[in-house]
């Protein structure tokens, strides 16, 4: 029975060091994202369900950075606390070595690793995808919407559309569209009226202008265009949405390009390197929450805020390793495997060495 409260205790103290500092490096993670969803819910008038809609796919993506680091500073300071306040004293006094004692912080840890796992391998790839229709739906409504009046509205990247105020008693339907998409070939549009067009089935929103005239230079600088209109279709790909996902290339691509270039293509091999890091990444976490245990007994006296700091320092240590490995990977000293699950073999390592060296004192 002492071994089950023990356990349930130390249990505990894991937990609610571990929520804090998982919605403290969220809410810093997402912030630039916060900043921009609050524009759209506040100045573009885009439902509240559709901004939660994006926080909800935006997520996913995060949690896989942050659950490690939380998983560390939650095992720094809870045995931290509990060796400053002299109950892992008392503990080892009563006949508990330190690796029996860790014993719920491995479970934690089998725990984080494999939350951290289902979203580097389920959670990513969903998000990408749906983003993209959820990316499409805020274009859309942002667009369906009446526009701001008297204000250059940038709801496409490289595109700015301007629609005029109303005169009075008029309604005045007036467009001005500033298309720069295309460098070689920019142009300026002008209509009296326009129209919003949406495809969900080829992910497609388009812009109906009619009555108007196209604005364009040639290459020549001497010469210049001008195109008038009854009705044209001005498209907006998705691709340019300004939450667009991008694709990672097949694995298979991957290793047929460096088949072909003799293992010799950079850029090939750190996207390779990338794939192993899906797996490599989840079981960094395992070390990050075993390594907090004689972190935290020697920075006993840091409090809660110096142990969310050694957690933090010991995840840019990590981080830096990792920067090194890759290079590493590109000049072609060490395989793309290697170079992903070296960190965590050093890490493993130094966990071990640590571990046994605290457990003897």
């Amino acid at each position: 029975m002492l071994h089950t409260i023990l356990d349930r205790y130390i249990f505990r103290e894991l937990f609610s060091p571990f929520g804090i500092s998982l919605a403290a490096l969220c809410f810093v993670m997402l912030t630039k994202e916060l900043l921009r969803l609050v524009e759209l819910l506040v100045t573009k008038g885009i439902g509240f369900l559709s901004v939660l809609k994006v926080f909800a796919h935006l997520l996913p993506s995060f949690l896989v950075l942050t659950l490690p680091i939380a998983g560390i500073i939650a095992t720094i300071t809870a045995f931290g606390r509990l060796s400053l306040d002299k109950e892992l004293v008392a503990m080892r006094a009563a006949g508990f070595s330190l690796l029996r004692l860790s014993q719920s912080v491995f479970i934690f840890a089998a725990l984080v690793c494999g939350l951290t796992l289902v979203m580097a391998q389920y959670g990513q790839p969903w998000s990408n995808v749906n983003l993209k229709k959820v990316a499409l739906n805020l274009l859309r409504d942002e667009l369906v919407l009446e526009l701001d009046r008297g204000v250059f509205n940038e709801a496409i990247p490289k595109m700015t559309i301007y629609v005029p105020d109303a005169q009075e008693g008029q309604d005045n339907r007036g467009i001005f569209v500033a298309d720069e998409r295309n460098p070689a070939d920019p142009r300026i549009i002008v209509a009296q009226q326009y129209q919003v067009m949406t495809d969900p089935a080829s992910s497609q929103v388009a812009l109906r202008l009619m009555n108007g005239v196209i604005h364009s230079r040639p290459q020549n600088p001497e010469e210049y265009q001008k195109i008038s209109f009854t009705s044209y279709d001005l498209k907006l790909s998705l691709s340019a949405s300004l939450y667009g996902a991008e694709e990672r290339t097949p694995i298979d691509v991957i290793r047929a390009k460096l088949e072909s270039t003799g293992w010799t293509d950079t850029n090939a091999l750190r996207r390779l390197m990338e794939y192993y890091k899906d797996l490599a990444f989840p079981a960094a976490s395992l070390v990050f929450c075993i390594l907090g245990v004689p972190v935290g007994i020697v920075s006993k006296r840091s409090g809660s805020i110096g142990g969310f700091a050694v957690g933090v320092l010991v995840v840019i240590a990590y981080y830096v390793i990792n920067v090194a490995c890759e290079f590493l990977v590109t000049t072609l000293w060490i395989s793309p495997f290697a170079g992903a699950w070296l960190p965590n073999v050093i890490f493993t390592v130094v966990t071990i060495l640590w571990f046994y060296r605290v457990s003897r004192q």
